[in-house]
């Protein structure tokens, strides 16, 4: 629930950014105009990025109040005292009220057809891949480029494939985005030499 909170957020903060959408187009979804129409009556000369921002503030505060509310009428219906009760319980306890789910479900339903699918959002998943699967077949093509302590292990490994994958696959892992767009830049673009 936590995550399905963070990444709705997120998502929409990132798509407003982006220019994927704008305010108006979020307008007429169930969980978030509402809130938009509220922080518009309480600030009415709020500029546009603050305004986006302190939607998603409430929109936030709004999915956690769902969750306590929606937790705490679970738990007095089924007179839950213990965590013992909890787990007898035999379906979740914690969980978003049957309205937040539908209102979530058109969020998602949006999100889906205006950011996910969207042209440039596909070209960057695009490149994103290219990336990460030029960046492995380097480093078990050519250890010595990995880092000395990743290429300590990667040489340990020697001779079984699949450790080695997994010594590549845990140093990219632990990459961010954008360091990994700048280890590519640096292992692929020869004019870094010049």
């Amino acid at each position: 629930l936590a995550d399905d909170i963070a990444y709705n957020n997120h998502d929409v903060d990132d798509g407003l950014q982006a220019g994927l959408f704008g305010i108006e187009d979020l307008a007429a979804l169930p969980l978030i105009g509402p809130i938009l129409d509220g922080v518009r009556a309480d600030y009415p000369a709020l500029e546009p990025r603050m305004l986006r921002l302190e939607a998603v503030r409430r929109m936030i505060g709004a999915m956690v109040h769902d969750v306590l509310d929606e937790t705490r009428r679970r738990a007095t219906a089924a007179g839950v005292a213990s965590a013992d009760d909890v787990r007898a319980l035999g379906r979740p306890l914690v969980a978003f009220s049957g309205q937040m789910m539908e209102d979530l479900g058109q969020l998602r339903v949006f999100l889906h057809a205006r950011m996910y699918r969207h042209f440039r959002v596909n070209r960057s998943r695009s490149q994103a891949k290219r990336i990460i699967a030029e960046l492995f077949q380097l480093f078990m093509d050519e250890p010595a480029v990995l880092p000395e302590g990743w290429l300590d292990r990667h040489e340990a490994k020697a001779g079984d494939e699949a450790a080695q994958a997994r010594v590549v696959c845990d140093y990219i892992a632990g990459m961010t985005d954008r360091f990994a767009i700048e280890e590519h830049r640096k292992l692929f673009n020869l004019d870094l030499w010049q």
